[in-house]
Order: structure tokens, then sequence, then C-alpha cells
């Protein structure tokens, strides 16, 4: 197999909450006119599977070459399974998105019949002034307490209302209530899923409204999945210098996904022995390969192959990269190295603690 850089389709949701920010601030381009609230950069979600769009895999889904190509694919460290392990998105909350949760690996399992649940996390690419997100319930907030709250629609009287400003991260574990908006522009690393539980009495596709004992049903069923603990804090992420003159900042890290922006003025170099998605936050760059040289425009995504084992991104680059770390490899060893405590690193995700 000739391994390159994979294009992939992205599909998109013109959910309620979109604007048109993902075009106009990002100058993403092909997009559907009207509003586009997610375009889903690398997905193995059933009815929304990214297809590689050239090259000798042209046609073939994510799924596929899962099935065909496992280990050149992630890499001998990392076990298939029924999907691809990460789902990547740019979302534009030009509205606030709905207050919802997604469930986690147990309660997945448990009462949705899903293999694993979705924890997540967002950076903020832009913000207007003032704009928050809520993540988390407030200490001391009980079912019975959440349930009146969600009854009457009076999410702040027990959710944790949080300023949002760009360049920032926030890891979401599964369970946590949640929502962003109105002017926030996004880029989501996640678990592969797309359970959810509303608690809204509109529907985010279009508007329209939830029938009484729908929204009852969809109430009792988020109680059930809601865990009471997290309560996520948004941070910059730790910055490390690489030798050739790069930042890597490591935005946040677990033992589902890690997310990184990586900075340089020149040439960056990227080695992996697992696949990576690399997402460009900047201006275009060229991304090279072994012998082969392809474009990247701003807000457009590759998915490489850990059969390539290596890039170089011809700067200036501001790149995200995400990937399934080994966590103290990856994530602790180097930050350790670069100065950072055990209480700073800890703060960006989750089984960062002390070892």
């Amino acid at each position: 197999m000739d391994w390159h850089p994979l294009r992939l389709t992205t599909p998109v949701k013109q959910h309620v909450f979109g604007g048109r920010a993902i075009a106009e601030r990002l100058g993403r381009t092909g997009l559907p006119d009207g509003p586009v609230a997610e375009t889903w950069e690398v997905s193995d979600i059933d009815g929304d599977t990214s297809t590689v769009l050239d090259g000798p895999l042209a046609g073939r889904t994510l799924r596929q070459i899962m099935v065909e190509h496992p280990e050149e694919l992630l890499g001998p460290r990392l076990s298939p399974g029924p999907r691809f392990p990460l789902l990547t998105k740019f979302i534009d909350g030009s509205h606030p998105l709905p207050v919802h949760l997604h469930a986690d690996d147990t309660t997945a399992r448990r009462l949705e019949g899903e293999p694993h649940g979705k924890t997540e996390a967002w950076h903020i690419l832009d913000a207007a002034p003032g704009a928050t997100a809520l993540v988390g319930t407030r200490p001391g907030v009980d079912r019975d307490t959440l349930h009146r709250a969600l009854l009457a629609q009076d999410f702040d009287a027990v959710m944790r209302r949080l300023p949002v400003r760009a360049g920032q991260t926030v890891y979401v574990p599964g369970g946590t209530l949640h929502s962003f908006g109105p002017g926030t522009l996004v880029h989501e690393i996640e678990q592969t899923s797309d359970i959810q539980r509303h608690a809204m009495r509109t529907r985010m596709e279009d508007g329209s409204p939830v029938p009484d004992e729908e929204w009852h049903s969809n109430l009792a069923a988020l109680l059930d999945q809601w865990h009471p603990d997290p309560r996520p804090e948004f941070h910059p992420g730790l910055d490390i210098r690489t030798d050739d003159g790069a930042v890597r900042t490591v935005l946040c890290a677990g033992p589902y996904f890690a997310l990184e922006r990586w900075t340089s003025g020149d040439t960056l170099g990227h080695s992996f022995s697992t696949v990576r998605i690399l997402t460009n936050a900047g201006a275009p760059v060229a991304v090279t390969s072994g012998d082969r040289t392809v474009r990247l425009d701003r807000a457009r995504t590759l998915l490489l192959p850990a059969a390539l084992g290596e890039i170089h991104v011809q700067g200036p680059a501001d790149v995200l990269i995400g990937y399934v770390p080994d966590l103290d490899r990856d994530i602790r060893a180097p930050l350790l190295a670069a100065g950072h405590g055990p209480a700073a690193i800890a703060a960006l995700g989750e089984g960062l603690g002390p070892r």
C-alpha cells in the first residue's frame, strides 16, 4: 500500500444553533448555504462515516480501512475496535447549544446498548467578548434539585457558568451536563459516539417542539446518566519547546484522546507510531510525507496513518494534532521534563495524577 496523508469527506450538520462562523471566521469553503453548526472532520459514526477522497484508497470508508488495514492505520499499540476511536469536529455555537450530556462508557453499555460513551474536549478557536459555557453542576445539587431546574428550564440555578476565551480548552468527561454559546467557535475531539440526552423543549436539528411525553422521557434518561461530580475548568495548556524551535502545547489529555497545538515559524517535524489527526488552525501549509507533499488549507484536516511514521509541515505553522496517547510516555514524561508540576499536568484531563 502506498500510504499517504488521507483527505476525507466531512459530514455537515445544519442544526439551528449554527451560523456562518466556520466559513466567515475560518475561511472554510465548500459549505452549504444557511446555518452550519458542525463539520465532522474525521468520523466513523454510523451513517456519517468519512470516506477517502483521493489516492489509492479513494472511495474507501474509514471503517473499511479499519477492517482491511488496522495495524497500518492505527499502529501496533492500539487495539482495533468496532469503530475508529476518535471523532473530531468544528462547531459553530453562534447560538446556544442545547443543554445535554453524553453517557460514560459504563452507562453507555448499561443503558444505551453502545460499546462506549463519549468523553470530549473543546478547544476554543474564537469567542465573543463575554461568551460563557455551562460546564457541570454546582456543588450540592442532587437529582431532585436538578430535575426541578430542568423542568423549569432554569439551567443557571444548578449549573456552573464559566467565561470562555480563545485559546483555552476544557476536558468534559462523560456524564457531565454541558452547553456553550452564543458567540463561540470550537474545535472538538471526542470518543466516537453520537449518543446524547437533551434537556430542551425544542429539537436542535430544526427548532421544532418536543412533545411533552418525549421531553419527560428525555429528562428521566438524562438524570439516569448524569454524574454530579465533574467540574471541569478551562485552561491554556502546557508548553514544551521542541529541538527544532517549535512550541508544542498540550491542550488536554486522558485515556481516550490527547489534543495538542503545535506552532512554528519554520518547518515543523512530527514523528509518531500511532494514527494522528492533523487539523490546520492557521494559514495554509504544505505537509510532506516521504516524497509526497500536499497542501492543507485553514480549517481542513488530514488523517495520518501510523504507517507514515513522520511528517514535515512547512511553516509558518499553527496546527492541531489529536491522537490516542500513552499517558506516561506521550504526556506525563515530556511535561515533567519541561518543568511542569504534577498538579498542572493532572489538570489537563483525567488519568494524569501522580504515579
